[in-house]
């Protein structure tokens, strides 16, 4: 079994240490299709992501998630990780295909079987499940029928979460609807280069639609289940976006930018209507009919926090030639995962990048703090993702050492430490992730794990940023620098 070596030294008496508050969530995230394997195990049938991944071309050196990390069968191994690292939360996802296969009918008990025992071992932990009930794995059988740009897929979505809470609702009581829906939409169906790996900008806007009001209809079924101490959510991918210069048009690409980003999503669920500037935007390509009376009222539920998801900022300009938005941090692709905002150029920031090629800034995450408590200050937050790949490798004594992604969290936790002190409501943060694992278009080639995984064997490796997280949340302390708590 894999451990942590934890030390037991107490917390640094240094002053310039930043304290985070009593009781402050500290949490580990994974996703079922990253991690699980075991792709046709128990009843499970093939997700977009299966497709997509044994299509030729789509992923980097044609990996699949058939094995991934094996969690499927080392779930105990990992789950006494978790406890090694004294985390007390976890955020994973339900594998849509293996609780219902074909995204219609009854549960598949095998696959919800899977998810009890992975959570009565979390509680016997200490450590509480945080379920997501969508990254990503939309069953094929409901793409074949036209995916999430088709208004029945909301529907075999809010089943999906009856079924969901019936099993788990007893043990599970924080539960977050869908993760990123701006990839699911915008990668998925209009650069392409996400899983289905379609190309149609109107079909992009539908389905940003729909899984809007698929999480509205989800939150509904969930309460309709769930003890009323039970918490709901959804988590953003919020695009931190800033302008090339202050010149008006640069602004205005900002402007666009952000409603496709992040304004598509807050306003309808966080104010009830999708903005004027968005809808002006697109009209040359749709005049978004799909809207449906009462849609909005149905996406509208009230939330117990809203999860952001941050890794870098986004930078951008009016375009002097062609748009480049293949530029923008999200995959090459030739059609943009951007409709109406053609005339957007997209420049990578100066300074130190990550292996992801994503600049390294968490005065971002701090901005983006401050923004979502501006205009949403009675909304509590939750960091749900947070964390970098790099090149890791284990070195001759079979360490592995990985100061980069150390002083990558130090410095974006104490932007989150920054933003409470400013009066943020800011309850928790999960690091990404704690596996390395299969990074959808980049296959196995980037590592965001802060355990290292040696894919041919399944071996853990927990990194040296392990150990210093595991500091972290042992005594709810951020150093006064990076090397831990001393």
């Amino acid at each position: 079994m894999t451990t942590v070596t934890r030390r037991v030294a107490p917390a640094p008496a240094s002053t310039n240490a930043l304290r985070f508050p009593q009781g402050f969530t500290w949490g580990t995230a994974t996703a079922a299709y990253q991690i699980e394997g075991a792709a046709s195990v128990d009843g499970r049938t093939p997700s977009i992501w299966d497709t997509y991944s044994h299509t030729p071309g789509r992923v980097r050196n044609g990996d699949t998630g058939d094995v991934a990390t094996d969690h499927y069968h080392r779930w105990r191994e990992d789950v006494a990780i978790m406890a090694d690292l004294g985390v007390s939360a976890y955020r994973f996802s339900l594998s849509w295909p293996r609780v219902q296969p074909t995204g219609r009918g009854p549960a598949v008990q095998k696959g919800l079987d899977f998810y009890r025992a992975l959570t009565d071992a979390l509680l016997e932990k200490g450590i509480e499940p945080v379920v997501t009930l969508y990254h990503w794995d939309l069953p094929q059988d409901l793409e074949d029928a036209g995916g999430w740009p088709e208004r029945v897929t909301t529907d075999r979505f809010a089943d999906y979460a009856t079924l969901a809470a019936r099993a788990l609702g007893d043990r599970v009581k924080t539960w977050t609807t869908l993760n990123e829906p701006w990839c699911s939409a915008f990668l998925g169906y209009g650069s392409g280069v996400h899983a289905p790996g379609r190309t149609d900008p109107v079909a992009a806007l539908r389905a940003a639609h729909h899984l809007n009001l698929a999480h509205g209809k989800a939150v509904q079924a969930l309460r309709a289940e769930l003890p009323s101490r039970a918490r709901t959510s959804i988590t953003l991918n919020i695009h931190h976006v800033r302008a090339l210069t202050e010149a008006a048009e640069d602004l205005d690409a900002v402007r666009r930018i952000d409603a496709l980003a992040n304004r598509v999503f807050t306003g309808p669920l966080l104010e009830g209507a999708y903005p004027q500037d968005l809808l002006q935007d697109t009209a040359g390509l749709t005049d978004w009919s799909f809207v449906q009376h009462g849609d909005l009222a149905t996406i509208h539920q009230p939330l117990d926090f809203l999860g952001v998801n941050y890794y870098t900022p986004t930078l951008v300009s009016a375009a002097t030639g062609e748009a480049s938005h293949g530029s923008d941090g999200h995959g090459a692709s030739e059609h943009s995962p951007w409709p109406g905002a053609d005339r957007v150029a997209f420049h990578r920031p100066e300074g130190s990048t990550t292996a992801m090629g994503w600049a390294v800034d968490p005065s971002g995450l701090y901005d983006l703090l401050m923004r979502l408590k501006a205009e949403f200050p009675a909304m509590p937050l939750m960091i749900t993702e947070n964390g970098a790949a790099f090149d890791d490798y284990v070195n001759p004594e079979g360490e592995v050492s990985d100061p980069d992604r150390i002083a990558y969290l130090h410095g974006h936790l104490s932007a989150v430490q920054r933003a409470i002190v400013a009066g943020v409501d800011v309850r928790g943060y999960f690091l990404w992730s704690l596996l390395d694992n299969f990074e959808w278009g980049y296959g196995y080639s980037k590592r965001f794990g802060a355990v290292y995984v040696d894919y041919p064997t399944g071996k853990r490796i927990p990194k040296a940023s392990a150990r210093w997280y595991a500091d972290v949340a042992r005594t709810g302390t951020l150093p006064d620098r990076e090397g831990g708590n001393q």
